[in-house]
């Protein structure tokens, strides 16, 4: 068996499940853009006219539709910040962005869960921000719906509701950069490749998150995601 080349037992494959089927879409890598949506970046306290970023998180961050988070260890000061996810079927190196779409397999939503008091402490010092973003079950995704079905969504409304009470909102077309642009200019850093998904940023109204706390988000013409804040991992 193909098993017995390894001196441990490998990971499970990270995988988000796809709307509608059995069928799930494995993931090789988690891309996030950061700084993508201007009211977001003015309550940051950020440069506005500083261009987005990229940042990283590990594929078994994920957490499906209607998981539990544990609350993470080390922090007094968890935020949600949700986000269109984009999931790509090819990749390659300096994609252009007339060609970004042909590489998109499907969209969904997400969540970025920030330790933000740990993200904001590694910043003031200059240190890689990890830390505060890419933790356990910081990932959640819910099932993707391929652009075969839904096309390429340029617009709409994107929400979360927490415990009822809607907390973020915002439209699509706020993007500073659109979705074949964050394509485009990740290509130039690394080589992309099917497996990857990009989180492409998050509007205003990120707020602290505690046990207990239910989560709602809902793109319009994407999908939608639940998952509930549980009390800390043993």
């Amino acid at each position: 068996m193909a098993e017995d080349r390894y001196v441990i037992p490998p990971a499970p494959q990270a995988a988000i499940a796809v709307q509608g089927t059995s069928k799930l879409f494995p993931v090789r890598r988690i891309w996030c853009v950061g700084r993508n949506y201007l009211e977001h970046i003015k309550e940051m306290g950020q440069d506005e006219r500083a261009p987005p970023f990229f940042f990283a998180k590990p594929a078994d961050a994920i957490v499906p539709d209607g998981g539990t988070v544990p609350y993470p260890p080390l922090t007094k000061d968890l935020h949600h910040e949700v986000e269109l996810v984009v999931a790509l079927k090819s990749g390659g190196r300096n994609i252009s962005v007339n060609k970004a779409n042909d590489c998109i397999y499907g969209y969904g939503v997400g969540i970025d869960l920030t330790r933000r008091d740990l993200q904001i402490a590694s910043r003031d010092i200059k240190r890689p921000w990890e830390i505060g973003k890419a933790f356990d079950h910081s990932a959640p995704c819910g099932a993707l719906r391929p652009a075969a079905e839904i096309g390429h969504p340029t617009k709409g409304k994107i929400m979360l509701r927490g415990n009822g009470k809607i907390r973020q909102e915002g439209d699509l077309a706020q993007m500073i950069w659109n979705v074949p642009e964050c394509i485009s200019k990740l290509s130039e850093m690394v080589a992309l490749a099917a497996g990857d998904i990009i989180m492409t940023g998050t509007p205003s109204g990120v707020t602290p998150i505690s046990v207990g706390d239910k989560l709602e988000c809902e793109i319009e013409g994407v999908g939608k995601l639940t998952v509930t804040i549980g009390p800390p991992a043993k």
